[in-house]
């Protein structure tokens, strides 16, 4: 691996995570731990509590008391699972849908509206490379046989 590389690697981070943290402060509508939670119900259905606290490295206890509140709202529901009947299945509402689809239009009505007010057209231009450089880059660890370790941060949620 090349010096530059490990450069631009950390400037990508540093920069993708600054805008997420950005869009967040600016735009988010739904709370960060429950805009998660439904969008997984949202890409991946229906899912157990212990699921959707393992898809994102947090405790039960953690995603629980997200599911409650979710629940409390009317976002989400709560079904006993066909295949065990100790368990219980978190599946998006109707209204958790809107909601979350509420959240997308505002993140997305805000980064359009700062790309317009920011950006040249050139640079516009050059934007539209990044999100398929950004794909590639993720497909990269979807990779089966590419053993990389995961790292367990304490920057990750608990």
């Amino acid at each position: 691996m090349e010096r530059d590389d490990e450069d631009i690697a950390e400037r990508l981070r540093q920069s993708i995570g600054r805008f997420v943290r950005v869009v967040r402060a600016r735009a988010d509508t739904v709370p960060p731990l429950q805009a998660t939670a439904l969008g997984t119900l949202d890409r991946e259905g229906p899912q157990t509590i212990a699921a959707l606290a393992a898809a994102h490295r947090l405790k039960h206890q953690s995603m629980s008391r997200t599911v409650r509140e979710l629940e409390t709202l009317g976002l989400v529901s709560r079904s006993r699972s066909p295949h065990d009947g100790r368990s219980f299945l978190i599946a998006l509402t109707p209204a958790g849908a809107e909601a979350l689809a509420g959240d997308r239009r505002t993140r997305r009505r805000w980064v359009a509206e700062t790309i317009t007010e920011r950006l040249t057209p050139d640079e516009r231009r050059a934007l539209l490379a990044v999100p398929e450089l950004l794909d590639r880059l993720s497909e990269a660890a979807e990779q089966p046989g590419e053993d990389r370790p995961r790292l367990r941060g304490s920057a990750r949620r608990r």
